[in-house]
């Protein structure tokens, strides 16, 4: 055997002289996003069959995991708050991009209380016996592979990658790249606490590329793919909707009313709208177009008027708005239907409620929508006109919310009326298949 010293080293390679490796060539988007898809769908199957019990251990590990990471989180997020600047003009996206500590304890929270929900898969769905003895009925099942495009909020990475897990779902996450940062961060962790409980590879899968082109392949990779999931801005929607090959539930903007009518109960009313209003503006089912009935309207507006300055919110108002509270500004035409998402309320008087509806039909966003008023009759008649997927008696905006209506967590509110609409939860992210149990049965 040679000893060290009997070793000899080549001439072309002496011992001071460094050792070129060649660079690895990059992987090309094109390339990127294709393994991404293959390991995601190789990954629908065995998650669809997990136990709930096996789901809820992953869940655990994942909800521990973001807490023991929080410094590595918020340095993450700190590095994406200092690349959106702080143009005043951009504090409500700004506002949904920070987290804290205490945000991100939420996020744990919100995973631990999922693991408390239900498990839909595998729930039989009306079972019955046909006249020819066989048995035949439905079973929640997985949609399958979920692909979910995101702004600003980080959060969403955390409750989307739960919410999907939990039912059966592979999701492929992909976030906007203000957030690339803290989105990374948050997605690495989930992804390494969820591979040591033992959930398959790719089942929550995360595109950390923020190229523009990478969107518009996934959205036409239906072979892997069976729903898209976007939540955002007009932009982002019309990009979705404009070129996905994929089905398509949208969590369109918030452009939420509240009509006062004449039968309110004022004192109540104004609680309400502050609340609305003020209570998270940045959200987006915050209160944006206030529509009060012309025969109560000095009498309310003046002390809401006086509420809702003291909060810092700024009014526009029309003609009549402007009579009543003249400090408030006169309000353009595109105030009416705009998501302000900040301290700004457009406010409207209507002469009845027909004109407060013909006025929310025109502006609003289906999202959500309030009456305030004593009068069952005309609250009845509301609920069947108004078309959202909330519609409200004497209660804020602010609750159409999945932990509000006893859902858990969810992963938006959809305004699309197909399969799911409103706070989606658990059991929207799943669908059915019919199961025949037989005895020999043939059709005659």
């Amino acid at each position: 055997m040679e000893t060290e010293e009997e070793l000899e080293v080549p001439d072309d390679q002496s011992e001071d002289q460094e050792v070129e490796i060649p660079e690895e060539e990059p992987v090309s988007n094109e390339e990127y996003l294709a393994t991404l898809l293959e390991t995601a769908r190789a990954a629908a199957r065995p998650l669809s069959v997990l136990t709930a019990a096996n789901k809820n251990k992953a869940l655990e590990a994942m909800a521990d995991a973001l807490e023991e990471a929080t410094e590595a989180i918020l340095e993450a997020n700190e590095e994406d708050l200092e690349n959106f600047g702080d143009d005043p003009d951009r504090a409500a996206m700004a506002d949904r991009l920070k987290l804290t500590p205490e945000r991100i304890i939420g996020m744990a929270k919100q995973i631990r209380e999922i693991v408390a929900l239900r498990d839909p898969v595998g729930e039989s769905v009306g079972f019955k016996k046909r006249p020819n003895g066989m048995r035949v009925g439905k079973v929640r099942v997985p949609i399958g592979v979920i692909g979910i495009i995101y702004e600003s909020r980080p959060n969403v990475t955390a409750d989307a990658a739960a919410l999907c897990l939990k039912s059966g779902n592979v999701c492929i996450l992909r976030g906007g790249s203000e957030a690339i940062h803290s989105n990374t961060a948050i997605a690495k962790v989930l992804v390494e606490a969820a591979s040591s409980a033992g959930i398959p590879e790719g089942a929550i899968s995360f595109i950390d590329r923020p190229d523009r082109e990478i969107i518009l392949d996934l959205l036409k990779s239906d072979k892997f793919v069976d729903l898209i999931i976007p939540r955002g801005g007009e932009s982002l929607m019309e990009t979705v909707t404009t070129n996905s090959t994929i089905p398509v539930i949208k969590h369109d903007k918030g452009v939420c009313h509240i009509y006062v009518d004449v039968n309110a109960d004022l004192s109540q009313a104004e609680t309400i709208c502050v609340n609305a209003k003020v209570q998270r503006p940045s959200t987006c089912n915050s209160l944006e177009g206030l529509l009060v009935h012309e025969k109560i309207a000095k009498t309310f507006l003046v002390p809401l008027g006086k509420a809702l300055t003291e909060a810092g919110v700024e009014i526009r108002g029309c003609p009549k708005t402007c009579e009543v509270l003249p400090d408030a500004k006169p309000a353009q035409d595109d105030d009416f239907g705009k998501e302000f998402l900040s301290l700004t309320l457009a406010i409207r008087v209507v002469k009845d409620m027909d004109q407060a509806m013909d006025h929310i039909e025109t502006y609003g966003s289906h999202h959500t929508e309030s009456i305030l008023t004593n009068d069952y009759s005309r609250a009845l008649r509301f609920l069947r006109q108004v078309d959202a997927s909330a519609v409200m008696v004497n209660a804020s905006t602010r609750l159409n919310d999945g932990y509000e209506f006893g859902l858990g967590a969810e992963m938006g509110i959809s305004t699309t009326r197909l399969h799911a609409r409103g706070p989606m939860g658990l059991e929207d992210l799943t669908c059915s298949k019919y199961v025949v149990y037989g005895s020999g049965q043939i059709r005659e």
